[in-house]
């Protein structure tokens, strides 16, 4: 009898449970529509990088299915430099311009998220409201909800994987380095042939990234923020040491580095240099589609592995479209967009979705997409390295600037 009644305590339980959970679905499901009939008629600023052309046309194909679906505009503002958007936040709260923001939505991750959700700059948490999170491989992809070391928490909707790897000119060179050490013995071989853009162009820093987390005597120190000039200066030195000796072997004898990885490309593309840097599996294969890079480009990593991270959106506390913006990002993480994306024909990124998730058309989508004949398969690709803490690079990017800067 006694366990009769604590099956039937249970089965009640089991079912209140579930009613409260059909009924925070219904509650959320209504203040999405609520937030989609704000988000018409708005008018969307996003701030996002606008160094590629094939990066470019995509967020352009954003715009026009954010208009035909729900009436939302889309304005793209071109940035070099997403840090420079922070500081126009930042300034904005500082004058009490705590509404009409002139950003809604923003191309984001590393120290600049750190930076915005320090000081206060992040509208959220958010993604607990978008259907197309539920999506997303937080299980498996575990930076969807860590951003060098710092958790998300909400505040931002991931929607593309990143892992650095380098495009090289298979025509040019035969033999490619295995390591950052390698690197150094490599650049010795074909003196002149490699360059990396000055930071804080975002692949060049991560080059620097990379190199430490090779070079230093203990790399978990990485994964907490700076708290001691002495520290850095310790953990710091063989970078500069490397470096050192590094630049005398790169174009032009590492005097001068190209201003952006759009420049380096065209280094690649006009062959005064065999290597360039790329956060996408898929770019070599995209420029060879695109016709910007030779057929004869490929792509290769470190046997050890490269950094790897999500790249996310954030809404500003102070913008004026909230509702545009959720919507956007909840587009950003759809099925259909991520597909899109995924295609080297249009991007190559890969998706932050887990497949298993999907319905099965969308599985098929997916299944169907040809990688392209430069991009390594996930296998290939390696171990991912964690990025370290962001403090690390704001103060790496300014002591490089110092040492090398022109």
């Amino acid at each position: 009898m006694a366990r009769k009644r604590i099956g039937l305590m249970a089965l009640a339980a089991g079912l209140f449970c579930s009613l409260i959970t059909q009924t925070s679905w219904a509650q959320s499901s209504d203040d999405w529509i609520d937030i989609k009939g704000k988000a018409e008629g708005q008018t969307l600023y996003w701030n996002a990088w606008g160094g590629s052309e094939r990066i470019n046309n995509y967020i352009a194909w954003v715009g026009t299915e954010l208009w035909n679906a729900h009436g939302i505009t889309l304005k793209h503002v071109k940035v070099t430099d997403t840090a420079d958007v922070v500081s126009r936040v930042l300034a904005e709260k500082t004058a009490g311009k705590d509404s009409g923001g002139s950003v809604d939505l923003v191309w984001i991750n590393g120290e600049n998220f750190a930076s915005m959700k320090k000081n206060g700059l992040l509208f959220g948490p958010f993604t607990n409201q978008l259907p197309n999170y539920l999506l997303v491989d937080t299980e498996n992809k575990a930076t969807t909800t860590m951003d060098f070391t710092i958790p998300v928490d909400g505040m931002e909707a991931p929607w593309g994987m990143a892992k650095f790897n380098f495009i090289y000119d298979s025509a040019r060179i035969k033999s490619t380095p295995k390591s950052i050490a390698d690197f150094l013995e490599w650049s010795e071989k074909y003196p002149g042939s490699y360059t990396y853009p000055s930071p804080p162009d975002f692949l060049g820093s991560t080059f620097l990234k990379q190199a430490l987390l090779e070079l230093a005597a203990d790399p978990t120190i990485l994964r907490s923020k700076v708290r001691k000039s002495s520290t850095f200066k310790e953990a710091t030195a063989p970078l500069w040491a490397y470096l050192d000796k590094l630049h005398p072997n790169l174009w032009r004898g590492g005097r001068q580095f190209p201003v952006s990885s759009a420049a380096q490309q065209q280094l690649l593309d006009d062959g005064e240099v065999n290597i360039q840097l790329s956060f996408n599996p898929g770019s070599a294969s995209s420029l060879i589609k695109s016709g910007e890079l030779s057929p004869s480009v490929r792509t290769f990593v470190f046997e050890k592995g490269t950094i790897g991270n999500t790249h996310f959106v954030a809404i500003p506390y102070n913008s004026s479209s909230k509702e545009a913006a959720m919507v956007a990002a909840d587009f950003l993480m759809s099925p259909k967009a991520q597909a899109r994306k995924q295609d080297p024909e249009f991007w190559g990124d890969d998706t932050v979705l887990a497949i298993n998730k999907l319905a099965a058309s969308d599985q098929k989508v997916f299944a169907d997409i040809e990688l392209g004949v430069a991009t390594l398969s996930p296998q290939d690709l390696g171990p991912t390295l964690l990025e370290p803490h962001p403090s690390w690079m704001e103060k790496i990017e300014k002591e490089w600037l110092q040492r090398y800067g022109q």
